[in-house]
């Protein structure tokens, strides 16, 4: 904790430095070509203020999970021309360390802001973090006690399943309909059918035979009618079912 706090502390203080040996240098540069006064000191703000700018729209991308191209393309276009003008002020020298001089304070006023908004951002996201963990325990009793009232509902859901029991009675309602001893029409056509296996001499009836014999007794005669009638009949004595058809006798 006391290490990221010296190390914000002296990034801080070299963003600061830097930034004002980069100003003062394109101050003088502004003063040289006819910037006095209040102008010579509001002109280098043109400049280094694109860095700024843009590293803080850069860090504000990276907390948004996204990636801002104009956010860089400003920083990239203000660090260049920082570092162009302080080099450019130099003028003419015979002494590569007179550029280096000039060039090292935008550079480092770029590195250190850099370095400055990459500490801010890790801040920023261990305190999300920070906030963000909490809900993680609440949650986990939730189960338990959704468990725990779930356990008490079966009771008088098993209450209600007897209740289908009373109300499956409707079909042996339709027995006492028709009177005792009359056969319904199902029953005489089902009767005429097995007659008929005997009648052919323990063959099985083709349709043929069928709708005849129930044209014959006024009872439904079609071709379903007539099959429907034969598979009941078989079901009933499946030993039918293997006797010779009366068509191929």
């Amino acid at each position: 904790m006391w290490l990221a706090a010296g190390a914000a502390v002296l990034t801080t203080a070299l963003t600061a430095v830097s930034f004002w040996l980069s100003f003062e240098a394109l101050h003088d540069l502004a003063t040289a070509h006819r910037l006095q006064g209040e102008r010579a000191w509001a002109w280098p703000a043109t400049v280094d203020a694109f860095i700024a700018i843009g590293e803080v729209l850069i860090l504000r991308a990276s907390l948004m999970h996204r990636v801002d191209w104009w956010a860089i393309a400003l920083t990239s276009v203000g660090s260049v021309g920082s570092i162009a003008l302080n080099v450019a002020g130099v003028g003419v020298s015979h002494d590569p360390l007179d550029y280096v001089t000039a060039a090292v304070p935008p550079v480092a006023a770029l590195l250190a802001f850099g370095v400055l908004m990459r500490q801010v951002h890790e801040f920023l996201v261990s305190r999300q973090q920070v906030v963000t963990a909490p809900p993680m325990p609440v949650s986990a009793p939730v189960p338990a006690v959704q468990e725990f009232l779930e356990s008490d509902e079966p009771e008088p859901v098993e209450e209600t399943v007897p209740e289908p029991e009373a109300t499956e009675e409707p079909e042996p309602v339709t027995e006492p309909e028709q009177p005792p001893g009359e056969l319904t029409q199902r029953e005489r056509i089902d009767l005429i059918v097995r007659g008929l296996y005997d009648s052919l001499g323990n063959r099985r009836p083709g349709t043929r035979h069928i709708r005849q014999a129930l044209s014959d007794a006024d009872l439904p005669n079609s071709d379903g009618t007539c099959r429907e009638a034969r598979k009941r009949v078989e079901m009933a004595e499946p030993h039918l079912r293997d006797l010779l058809d009366a068509i191929a006798a």
